[in-house]
């Protein structure tokens, strides 16, 4: 069997399965083993999977500038960022993810809602501009360019003084096996710290980020009070039961 035919026979059967076993695939296709992870190699390289122990999980194509992530899925982040928006009551203090669909979940809030938002993205922040009631409090340290949020000691020792009542999280992969994940190991830890600090953690996922993964683990799915989502695949039969999940 020619590389490229193995290529694709391992996408195919990963977009079916939604995981790859190199032990297993060595088995079935009559191949070695370094064999199967020599292509996992090559395929991760280029972006279309995520290797993990003993194979792969399908990669999330949302790991990419901020710029150009604004321009997949509008429509579905548009109604993620209403429902999400519902959430949100008088009183309440809330802490803010960066991403395009948290700026929209902001940008939905209604114009006479008080409350406090505190968050580690200075986008996020200035979309408050529309809301005068809204006490905001932005979370300082060193801005990592891809998100444009703050992380470091500074934002971590700042965060630590937080206790919010809902946290909407921003991450690039939600899987059965994975859990939540994102492409940076450094923001992958300021998540796990902002899930910490509140009480009901929120996630609002289009379509391409359920099923995928990326390189870092934020933390297990039994993190999440509600997954809002915006079609795609149903996530209810592999979600914990104590994870609620609200179609936008």
């Amino acid at each position: 069997m020619l590389t490229t035919e193995r290529h694709a026979l391992l996408l195919s059967r990963l977009q079916t399965e939604g995981r790859l076993v190199a032990g297993e695939l060595a088995a079935a296709l009559g191949l070695s083993e370094d064999t199967i992870r020599r292509d996992l190699r090559d395929l991760a390289a280029e972006g279309l999977l995520t290797r993990v122990h003993g194979g792969a999980l399908p990669a999330s194509p949302t790991h990419r500038p901020l710029a150009r992530r604004a321009t997949l899925e509008p429509e579905a982040k548009r109604r993620l960022a209403r429902r999400g928006a519902a959430l949100v009551r008088d009183g309440m203090t809330v802490l803010v993810d960066g991403g395009t669909t948290n700026l929209l979940l902001v940008q939905a809030l209604p114009p006479g809602l008080v409350c406090t938002i505190v968050t580690h993205s200075p986008t996020i922040a200035a979309a408050t501009e529309a809301l005068p009631a809204v006490e905001v409090i932005l979370l300082g340290g060193r801005i990592f360019r891809h998100s444009m949020v703050a992380l470091g000691a500074d934002t971590a020792e700042a965060l630590a003084r937080v206790n919010a009542d809902l946290l909407f999280l921003g991450v690039t992969g939600v899987h059965p096996q994975a859990g939540l994940t994102t492409g940076d190991h450094e923001e992958a830890r300021m998540k796990a710290r902002m899930i910490a600090r509140a009480g009901d953690c929120v996630v609002l996922a289009t379509p391409d980020k359920i099923g995928t993964a990326s390189a870092f683990s934020v933390a297990p799915l039994t993190a999440l009070a509600a997954l809002i989502v915006a079609g795609g695949p149903d996530p209810a039969a592999w979600l914990p039961e104590a994870v609620g999940v609200i179609r936008a």
